[in-house]
């Protein structure tokens, strides 16, 4: 019940976002970048992503005592038709505060798996989230950093992929291998369009859903991009993949130190 309220309460965001004259990333225009074409939601598998952890810091998910169970997400890509995309298209810095009472939600389902500082647009490091150079791109359709997040984190739960695998049999293991045509039909018959998919040693690392920018579903491939009835990716998946468990190194207070790191920035 808990899910499903969270769920209608950021849907309810997600809407009203659209209908309330909100401050803009006024700055697209002054980039000389054209308006993007598509949105794209990047999910991770952090199975794939943690196997390679060696090492922990405050800031990586990866190393929580207990392991991330389902997809969480990369990013929300305003993407080109071309396979381009636009990035940094905003002028103004990029406000922390406006997004606090999202920062629990972000902080379990859009959690940062690796060590590295965040490159800012502008130059200079800073929060996770404020790497996020392609939520600056969506405007006119999105129009300031809480309407970014929320509208992602609405699209996440909408479309729960974690689910719609396991309801089909389809199970984090270390062992079993799934044909990636199951796994493409499965998700194509739950979201309503093709995805895209980029696995990493025969593991899948990635899974794409894009939508037109009224958020309906469309297909992330073209026909150049299909091969053997199968949709490419930068890099290709095997016949057989996996959705791989893997085991943190035990940094069981990461989630607690990160949230000191935002209340130190926000008090500086």
């Amino acid at each position: 019940m808990a899910c499903v309220l969270r769920l209608l309460g950021l849907l309810f965001v997600l809407v009203c976002s659209h209908s309330l004259p909100l401050p803009s990333f006024h700055g697209v225009v002054a980039t000389g970048q054209r308006e993007f074409d598509y949105f794209v939601l990047a999910l991770q598998w952090p199975g794939t992503i943690c196997q390679a952890t060696h090492h922990c810091c405050s800031s990586n998910a990866c190393c929580r005592s207990n392991p991330l169970p389902e997809f969480t997400i990369h990013g929300l890509w305003a993407d080109y038709n071309d396979g381009s995309w636009p990035a940094c298209c905003s002028d103004s810095d990029f406000d922390i505060k406006k997004i606090t009472s999202l920062l629990p939600t972000l902080e379990k389902y859009w959690p940062s798996l690796y060590c590295s500082s965040s490159s800012l647009c502008f130059g200079g490091k800073g929060l996770f989230w404020a790497h996020e150079k392609h939520g600056t791109c969506s405007y006119p359709i999105i129009q300031d950093e809480y309407s970014y997040f929320s509208t992602a984190l609405g699209l996440y739960f909408k479309n729960n992929m974690t689910e719609v695998l396991n309801n089909a049999g389809i199970l984090a293991t270390n062992g079993e291998k799934y044909p990636l045509g199951d796994v493409v039909a499965t998700i194509k018959r739950a979201f309503g369009a093709s995805p895209l998919l980029v696995c990493k040693h025969g593991s899948l690392e990635e899974l794409r859903l894009c939508f037109y920018k009224d958020f309906k579903p469309r297909d992330c491939v073209t026909g150049s991009d299909i091969l053997n009835g199968m949709p490419r990716s930068r890099t290709s998946c095997p016949r057989y993949v996996t959705l791989p468990t893997y085991t943190p190194l035990g940094l069981a207070d990461s989630r607690k130190m990160a949230f000191e790191a935002f209340d130190a920035l926000t008090v500086a």
